[in-house]
């Protein structure tokens, strides 16, 4: 009996473990627009309808990056967002104008991208929505981070963060900019500088009074005894 328990926890430790491709809590960073390009296979996404717009009762706003047979790629649901007017109104053939028109301007496919094994490209764009990212990334999953206007004072101004496996462990590659109003603002971590010819980096200010002042003193106390 034991051992059965025994296997059976080994069993739905290990389907737990094909779970652990999600990616941690995304860092925090500060006045920076989020983008990707592609998106690993389970990644789901979902459109939002801009303002004075609803989705139509009844419709899931979601998609998903599935591999079905060997094809990875989204699996999309009709979805579309209505203008709210139209929807308040009881009149029938206002609403039968506005799904002829719909039908006129469905979006365009994505545009083409290279092909990389086992990721979504960009998905079809939906008029009058705009596209949210799950939170819940996957493993493999690369984000392009671009410093707001206004922000964008000390380069770098844009970076990419990875989620990938080190070690065992799922962690999001280090994003190497800050945004910042400031263009003379100094990182703490900066290395000494180090002048031209020199092996060594330069002595600051802080340095070179204390140096003075002992000098000064061993002067002083060798005049005493001269």
């Amino acid at each position: 009996m034991e051992l059965k328990c025994l296997l059976l926890w080994l069993l739905f430790g290990s389907v737990k473990g094909n779970r652990a491709g999600k990616c941690p809590p995304l860092p925090r960073t500060e006045f920076a627009d989020v983008a990707a390009e592609t998106y690993p296979v389970d990644t789901k996404l979902y459109y939002v309808c801009d303002d004075g717009y609803r989705r139509r009762s009844g419709q899931y706003s979601g998609i998903r990056c599935r591999n079905i047979s060997g094809t990875v790629s989204w699996v999309y649901r009709e979805f579309e967002c209505i203008d709210e007017k139209i929807l308040l109104s009881n009149a029938p053939t206002v609403e039968l104008n506005f799904t002829q028109e719909t039908r006129k301007t469905q979006s365009p496919a994505p545009p083409k991208q290279e092909n990389i094994p086992g990721f979504c490209g960009t998905p079809k764009t939906i008029p009058h929505a705009s596209l949210k990212m799950d939170k819940d990334y996957s493993v493999g999953q690369v984000l392009y981070f671009k410093c707001q206007a206004g922000y964008d004072k000390r380069p770098p101004v844009s970076g990419t963060r990875t989620c990938k496996k080190v070690n065992g462990k799922t962690i999001w590659t280090p994003l190497n900019m800050r945004c910042t109003n400031d263009s003379s603002i100094r990182d703490e971590w900066l290395s000494p500088v180090t002048e031209p010819g020199s092996a060594h980096p330069s002595f600051s200010s802080s340095m070179i009074l204390p140096v003075t002042a002992i000098f000064f003193v061993l002067l002083t106390h060798s005049a005493v005894f001269v």
